[in-house]
C-alpha cells in the first residue's frame, strides 16, 4: 500500500486537489476517518478513544474541565458542594433539551447514575462508576451523589467519562438501542449511524448558550471507521477526507509537502505499556518467573522507540499512569535500562537458556508492537503477533488468554492516577497480577482525602509494580492530526479533536 500512497502522493502534488475540499467547505462538513470502530457508541459501554470523541460531541457532563485553564465550570450543572466526604450536591441547569425533545431534569442524572454504577450492569470501564453508591433527586434540579467512600477525584470524573442519558428513552432502550439510536444533549446529534462502518453528527441548532462548548460553525461532520491507516492516509491525499489523526510519523512528513493539507502534531496523555499476565492461570507460565518479567523489560529499547516511531514530544515513562495526573510520581522506582545481554543472563538463570515461545496481543500501533516482537526475538523470546480489534483482545485478555498485550490507555482524559494505574493493577476485570498488596495501596490512594496520604499510597503501588516488572511502562503517544489546509482547529493532548471549536478559514 505505500508505493500507492507514493504514488497519490506525487499526483497531489503534481495537480492539486482544491475542489473536494472546497465542496466540503461550502457544504460546511468535515469527513473524519478513524481506525478502530467503537463497540458500542454509549460511552459507558465503550473504551476506544473514537468511542470518547463521540461521547463529547453527542452528550454533556454535569461539569466541564476547560482544556485550556483546566478551570471546572459548569455544564449540565450549575453549582456543585460536598455536604461531607461522601455527599456531593449538584444544582442542576434548567431549560436544556434533549435531542429527541425530553426535557433535562433530576430524574435524567438519577436513573443515569444509578444504571451504570450497578455493577449487573457491567458497564466496560468499572472504575469510572464503581465510586458511586447511589444518586438521590432532592428536587427537581437538585441531586445528590452519594459515593461508596470517599473519592477526591469525583468532581474531575463528572467532568469527563460521566455522561447524562434521557431517562425515558434510556429505561425503554437500554445501551442497544442507544448505540442504535443515541440520543444525548451535546452539540451535535446523531443523523445517522451505520453500525460498523460510518456515524453522521449534526449540528444541534437547539444547544443551550450557557454551555462552555460554543455552538458550533460546523455543519455536519462524518466519521468512517475504516481500520487500515494507508486507505485513510491514500484518501486524504485524493481529497475523500478533510480530517485524520494518529498518522505514522514518516507519513506525516510525507504529508507535509501537500500543499493543501496542514499538519499538525502534540503531546497526549496516551500511555504505552507492555502488560504482563503473571497469575498463576497465565497462558504463558515463564511469565510467573520474575526473572523472565525484567528479562522483557530489559531487552525493550523504550529510548529508540519512542523517538525513531513515536516522535517528538514523546517521552519515556516509568508507571502506568501520565506525569500530569495528580498521583502520578515514579519518584525512585526501580527502572530497566536497555540491555540485551542482561536480559539473556535473566533467561539463563530462570531455566530459559533458548527463551521460549509466546504470544503478543495488540490493536494499534503495529509498527510499534513488531518492533517489540523484534527486541524480544533478539534475546530468545519468540513471540507472535495476534492483532485485531481493541474489543476482541480485551475479551481474551480478561479470559486470562493474553500472555502479553500492547496496551495504550488514554484514561479517558481524566486528569488523576485513579483513572490510570488501577484500571489495570486495582483488582478490576483487566488486572492480569491481582496483587494484593498493590490493590490495597491503590484502593487508599482512590479513597483518602488528604492529598499528600494520596500521592504516598500511588508511589508505594508504582514501586511495587516496578520492583516485579509487572508491567513494561514504555512511553506516551504523540499525535499527528492531518487536515485540510483551510480547516481552523487546535491539538489539545486529551486526544480530542473538537469539532464544535473548528470553523473553515
Amino acid at each position: 500500500m505505500r508505493w500507492v500512497v507514493g504514488l497519490v502522493l506525487g499526483a497531489t502534488l503534481a495537480f492539486g486537489m482544491t475542489a473536494p475540499a472546497e465542496a466540503q467547505r461550502r457544504a460546511n462538513t468535515i469527513r473524519f476517518a478513524y481506525d478502530q470502530v467503537p463497540e458500542n457508541v454509549d460511552p459507558y459501554f465503550n473504551n476506544v478513544r473514537i468511542g470518547v470523541i463521540i461521547a463529547h460531541h453527542v452528550w454533556d457532563t454535569l461539569i466541564y474541565r476547560d482544556p485550556k485553564t483546566n478551570e471546572y465550570k459548569g455544564q449540565l450543572a450549575t453549582a456543585w458542594r460536598w455536604v461531607d466526604d461522601k455527599t456531593l450536591e449538584l444544582d442542576l441547569r434548567r431549560g436544556v433539551k434533549f435531542h429527541n425533545g425530553e426535557e433535562f431534569d433530576a430524574d435524567d442524572v438519577v436513573f443515569t447514575l444509578n444504571y451504570v454504577a450497578n455493577p449487573a450492569n457491567r458497564s466496560t470501564t468499572q472504575s469510572n462508576v464503581n465510586w458511586i453508591e447511589r444518586v438521590e433527586k432532592v428536587d427537581q434540579f437538585k441531586v445528590r451523589i452519594v459515593t461508596r467512600r470517599p473519592f477526591p477525584a469525583a468532581i474531575e470524573y463528572l467532568a469527563g467519562p460521566l455522561v447524562i442519558h434521557p431517562n425515558q428513552y434510556y429505561e425503554q432502550v437500554g445501551p442497544k438501542g442507544m448505540n442504535e439510536k443515541p440520543v444525548g444533549t451535546g452539540p451535535y446529534r446523531v443523523a445517522e449511524h451505520q453500525i460498523g462502518r460510518s456515524i453522521t453528527l449534526q449540528r444541534n441548532p437547539d444547544y443551550f448558550g450557557e454551555s462552555p462548548k460554543p455552538k458550533p460553525t460546523i455543519e455536519r461532520v462524518v466519521i468512517r471507521f475504516i481500520p487500515d491507516r494507508q486507505t485513510q492516509i491514500a484518501e486524504m491525499l485524493s481529497g475523500g477526507l478533510e480530517f485524520v489523526m494518529n498518522v505514522a510519523p514518516d507519513q506525516a512528513a510525507q504529508m507535509r509537502a501537500v500543499p493543501t493539507l496542514q499538519v499538525v502534531s502534540g503531546a497526549t496523555m496516551r500511555i504505552v505499556f507492555l502488560q504482563m499476565a503473571t497469575m498463576d492461570n497465565s497462558p504463558a507460565a515463564p511469565l510467573r518467573d520474575l526473572r523472565v518479567r525484567r528479562a522483557i523489560a530489559h531487552a525493550i529499547d523504550r529510548k529508540t522507540m519512542a523517538s525513531q516511531l513515536v516522535g517528538p514530544g514523546s517521552e519515556v515513562i516509568n508507571a502506568i499512569c501520565y506525569p500530569s495526573q495528580f498521583g502520578c510520581d515514579s519518584t525512585g522506582v526501580m527502572t530497566y535500562d536497555y540491555d540485551p545481554a542482561k536480559a539473556r543472563q535473566l533467561l539463563a538463570e530462570a531455566g530459559f537458556p533458548n527463551g521460549f515461545d509466546t504470544e503478543i496481543h495488540a490493536y494499534r500501533e503495529r509498527n510499534q508492537s513488531e518492533a517489540m516482537i523484534n527486541y524480544l526475538r533478539a534475546v530468545g523470546i519468540r513471540a507472535t503477533l495476534r492483532f485485531g480489534q481493541y474489543a476482541a483482545m480485551r475479551e481474551q485478555s480478561r479470559a486470562f488468554r493474553v500472555p502479553l498485550a500492547h496496551q495504550t490507555w488514554g484514561s479517558f482524559s481524566v486528569n488523576d492516577v485513579s483513572a490510570a494505574t488501577p484500571v489495570y493493577y486495582g483488582g478490576l476485570d483487566d488486572d492480569l497480577t491481582r496483587d494484593p498488596k498493590v490493590v490495597e495501596l491503590l484502593k487508599r490512594g482512590d479513597t483518602v482525602t488528604d492529598p499528600q496520604a494520596r500521592l504516598t499510597a500511588y508511589r508505594a503501588a508504582h514501586a511495587i509494580i516496578a520492583e516485579q516488572a509487572y508491567s513494561v511502562p514504555l512511553y506516551n503517544l504523540v499525535t499527528f492530526y492531518v487536515a485540510a489546509k483551510d480547516l481552523d482547529f487546535a491539538a489539545y493532548p486529551d486526544e480530542l479533536p473538537r469539532f464544535w471549536e473548528m470553523r473553515w478559514k
